[in-house]
């Protein structure tokens, strides 16, 4: 399987759950409002033998009038019509902000037509009801009732070989991902597992519904992960998004 990155930058976020721009070579972290963390925001495309799939959105920036992770995709030779799922591993505005695109009319579309895309349905409903600011509803709305949308209801498996696992770690109905290919695993933690530092360290995010089953989690994917040589992908990671234990 093929994976690729989709950078659309590095951000601080403080309690403000504002996602502002951060230019790693200028910047000074300690400038920023005490609390700050930094992170990179990157959803990733993954190739499979019968799948192209977007995993997680972004934030749904625009550049030029369209979606930039249009032009992320184009830059590695995929076209937007090329996917055929979109995974969400849960839908705070940095991971489904790229669901959908409003036009100049102001309608949302969704932004991956040909895609079918996978949400946990309680996931769904509590976006919907929590709103803003760690939810921006007009982006998503847009999967209620859609034809595009498989609802999912707890753990599973998508066409033999696409696993997910509900956590209920980083928030409420969050979801995590495991691709399965010619003896080969890609794991997808979402925001239970952000970035590589967290893996190997026991840390506690107060950010977390539950950060003490978020903690023990990591632990125990990084051990079986190592293990078992998957491939993790870490969408907030500004150095390692890809990170596989050399053989």
């Amino acid at each position: 399987m093929k994976v690729i990155p989709l950078s659309e930058g590095s951000f601080t976020i403080d309690k403000t759950k504002i996602f502002v721009p951060f230019d790693v070579e200028k910047d000074d972290l300690q400038k920023r409002p005490i609390g700050s963390l930094l992170v990179e925001v990157q959803p990733f495309c993954v190739i499979t033998n019968n799948d192209i799939l977007l995993i997680d959105t972004g934030l749904g920036f625009s550049i030029n009038n369209e979606p930039q992770i249009y032009a992320n995709l184009q830059a590695n030779n995929i076209q937007p019509h090329q996917i055929t799922k979109v995974l969400l591993s849960h839908l705070h505005k940095d991971h489904a902000g790229g669901i959908s695109f409003r036009n100049n009319i102001g309608h949302y579309n969704l932004a991956f037509p040909n895609a079918t895309y996978y949400v946990q349905k309680q996931e769904f409903d509590f976006a919907m009801n929590t709103g803003f600011p760690s939810f921006i509803t007009d982006e998503f709305a847009i999967l209620y009732n859609h034809p595009n949308v498989v609802w999912l209801n707890g753990n599973g498996v998508i066409d033999n070989y696409i696993h997910y696992v509900i956590t209920g770690a980083h928030s409420p109905y969050h979801q995590v991902f495991f691709i399965k290919e010619n003896n080969e695993t890609i794991f997808f933690g979402g925001d239970d597992a952000p970035q590589l530092q967290q893996m190997k360290s026991k840390f506690i995010a107060k950010y977390d519904n539950d950060g003490k089953k978020s903690m023990q989690l990591r632990q125990e994917w990084w051990q079986k992960g190592n293990d078992e040589n998957w491939k993790f992908l870490f969408y907030h990671d500004i150095k390692k998004p890809v990170f596989q234990k050399q053989a």
